[in-house]
């Protein structure tokens, strides 16, 4: 199986677009640009809703306590990605928890916990002896390395998030607006929270494999946060940060090939380019108006 390193070698000398065609040929990279519009779509998703959510501090906060779990695996000589799904998922539920049973600001309860598992984390890394590639690859993301399990349960994340977000689309707009009205008018607020909870825990496992623990968090902010500036109808905002997600992670791969740079964190410097160009657009064209 090709990896990102094998990849290095071969975008060294890639010069025309006959080249980057025959790149393109080669089945890690094709599992890379599938494993990208997926992520893409579900980093979209959910990241409106985390946008719209103010979570983003709470995705930040999974995505590096992660780094246990990777460190847990590779000392336990397990597929990283095996502990990270369990790992994040309680870990996501169990601060949401902490979060409602006690007094304090939600920043507060997440700055304390992240800082507690990432404490633990940087102990457990210092642990592990010998070869440190696939915690080094997880750390900073590797989307040509992802296989076809990454992409089975990227899809699964995927298919199950987008049945209960669409299914319950009128219901997630109204506890997203007003959590208030939504318990008045009957709506299970807190099943719904935790349900949200535990699909953004899946997604940050998932994608960390391609964007890497340290950046996962601007993966599923950066394009939704650029689809507000363009609209803020719920659905054209919804759709519009489904595009720029997945989009931006097929120029990201793109960009990695041809400049034989990190895949996660060219992924994410196109979302930035993305973001400032139509930051810039959007108040030119105020200003014209």
């Amino acid at each position: 199986m090709y990896s990102y390193y094998d990849c290095q070698i071969i975008g060294l000398a890639i010069t025309t677009g006959d080249e980057l065609v025959k790149l393109l040929q080669f089945p890690f990279m094709q599992r890379a640009i599938a494993g990208a519009v997926l992520m893409g779509i579900l980093g979209g998703l959910l990241g409106s809703f985390v946008t719209l959510r103010q979570l983003s501090f709470f995705s930040h906060a999974v995505g590096h306590a992660a780094l246990v779990g990777v460190a847990l695996g590779v000392l336990l000589q397990l597929n990283p990605t095996w502990m990270l799904l369990p790992f994040t998922l309680v870990f996501g539920v169990v601060v949401l928890y902490f979060i409602d049973k006690t007094d304090l600001a939600s920043d507060s309860v997440l700055s304390i916990v992240l800082s507690g598992a990432l404490a633990i984390g940087v102990i457990l890394t210092s642990l592990i002896q010998g070869y440190r590639g696939n915690l080094m690859g997880i750390l900073f993301g590797d989307i040509l390395a992802i296989d076809f399990t990454d992409l089975i349960l990227t899809l699964l994340v995927l298919v199950g998030g987008s049945i209960f977000l669409l299914s319950t689309l009128r219901q997630q707009i109204l506890l997203t607006l007003n959590p208030d009205v939504a318990q008045v008018q009957g709506i299970p607020v807190q099943l719904y929270r935790y349900g949200f909870v535990v699909l953004l825990s899946l997604a940050v496992a998932v994608a960390i494999k391609a964007v890497g623990v340290l950046l996962v968090n601007a993966f599923l902010v950066i394009p939704a946060s650029t689809a507000k500036l363009m609209s803020h109808h719920f659905s054209r905002f919804l759709v519009i940060s489904v595009i720029l997600g997945s989009t931006s992670s097929i120029l990201g791969i793109i960009v990695s090939g041809l400049f034989s740079v990190a895949s996660g964190p060219s992924i994410v410097l196109v979302q930035f380019l993305l973001f400032i160009a139509i930051f810039i657009w959007v108040k030119l064209g105020l200003k014209a108006a």
